[in-house]
């Protein structure tokens, strides 16, 4: 009996390629400050070289850290001549890799002075390591003794530090063996087009004699006031045609671009004019639609708009309207403009600050203190201006010298 020999297909291979792995290491600070405010300063001298007062300790990056203030100096080579600030890690860590920067606050009502910084200095000398708990970075000679107590630093006996800390954390992400370009959100885009095609249309407006036509759906998840209107207890039985009151039709059909299209339209493409004074006059008439309509987020886009457009010809009106839709950012952007000695008097002779007269009379009084304000500080400037800055140099000149 004959045995047949089977045959073994061999399949042929293609050679492919191995899969792509990556792997992406991450370097990046984890920031955080902390204010120590040190009362009773002339009450601190005398403590003795090497003697400090500490502030609590707080959290940066995982790790406590606390400032060390020596008011009569860390080192006895100084002979109280400096005082020396100093931040230390606080809790238990090897080799903790951090930033850092010293700071006085200058507590006259001016900016706040840099005195010493790390940060800076980093892509010279890379951060500065501290081996375990105790560790410090600072400056014996911090600031001189004589000229600190002479500065705006010290007030009713009182000095303002504040320390910032940056700790360097690394982490690697990975491996992966895909990349996935994700587009953005485009769900604008779909409602837009959804808006433009017509299809599904299922209640009409009619808007100082223009119809317009949209999606009650849409509408309602949009705006609380149309589902209201819509799907509320008392809403509108005839959506064939539910007229608008006291709106212009372009201002409407903006109003519906952004309940598509989540952004503003754009106002000369809208309008078919080319003006600063129509933008600015369609974001006015745009924010009330908003506040009308509970669209927050149109309402802000609105107010920060007309921050950046505030002009003579129209920061009266612009107020009015703050005031009247509770918008405060742009209620004290439109104030300290008017109140400002060169644009007031043009101001007044506008006719919007008439309406703003009878519109808003409760806001004359608060455009009264702000005028005086604005004198004041007018006065303040003249008096004490030149003082100040020749003061500031040379505290700024001396501290540019000083030495770790």
């Amino acid at each position: 009996m004959g045995m047949g020999m089977g045959r073994v297909c061999k399949g042929t291979s293609k050679s492919s390629s191995p899969p792509v792995t990556t792997s992406t290491s991450l370097t990046e600070t984890v920031n955080g400050s902390h204010q120590f405010k040190i009362t009773g300063y002339s009450l601190s001298k005398g403590l003795g070289t090497g003697k400090y007062v500490a502030s609590d300790t707080f959290m940066v990056g995982g790790y406590s850290w606390a400032i060390y203030f020596y008011p009569d100096g860390k080192s006895i080579e100084d002979n109280a001549t400096y005082v020396s600030l100093f931040i230390a890690l606080a809790s238990d860590g090897t080799d903790v890799r951090a930033l850092f920067e010293l700071t006085l606050l200058d507590q006259s009502g001016k900016e706040r002075h840099k005195v010493h910084s790390h940060f800076g200095r980093a892509l010279e000398s890379g951060p500065y390591t501290l081996k375990y708990r105790g560790s410090m970075w600072g400056y014996k000679r911090f600031f001189k003794r004589t000229s600190l107590e002479t500065s705006d630093y010290l007030k009713d006996d009182c000095l303002s530090v504040q320390c910032s800390v940056g700790v360097v954390m690394s982490h690697t992400e990975g491996p992966k063996i895909y990349s996935i370009a994700v587009p953005p959100s485009n769900i604008g885009q779909h409602f837009g087009q959804l808006l433009e095609s017509g299809k599904g249309i299922d209640v009409n407006f009619e808007v100082d004699g223009e119809n317009f036509a949209a999606h009650k759906l849409v509408l309602a998840t949009r705006s609380p006031v149309f589902r209201a209107q819509l799907f509320g207890p008392m809403k509108d039985r005839n959506t064939q045609c539910i007229k608008v009151e006291d709106m212009e039709a372009p201002v409407f059909k903006a109003l519906l671009h952004f309940m598509y299209w989540d952004a503003l339209p754009d106002i000369q493409q809208l309008t078919g004019l080319n003006s600063k004074w129509v933008s600015t006059m369609m974001a006015q008439h745009l924010l009330a639609a908003a506040d009308r309509y509970g669209l927050e987020r149109l309402r802000l886009l609105c107010e920060a708009k007309l921050c950046g457009d505030i002009a003579i010809n129209t920061v009266a009106t612009t107020l009015a309207l703050a005031e009247q839709h509770h918008c405060f950012q742009l209620k004290a952007v439109c104030l300290k403009f008017v109140a400002l000695p060169e644009n007031l008097r043009a101001v007044m002779q506008t006719d919007g600050f008439e309406y703003l007269k009878e519109s808003c009379p409760s806001v004359m009084t608060e455009l009264l203190e702000y005028v005086a304000k604005a004198g004041e500080l007018s006065v303040m400037v003249c008096r004490h201006g030149n003082e100040a800055i020749l003061d500031g140099s040379d505290i700024n000149g001396r501290r540019v010298k000083q030495r770790v």
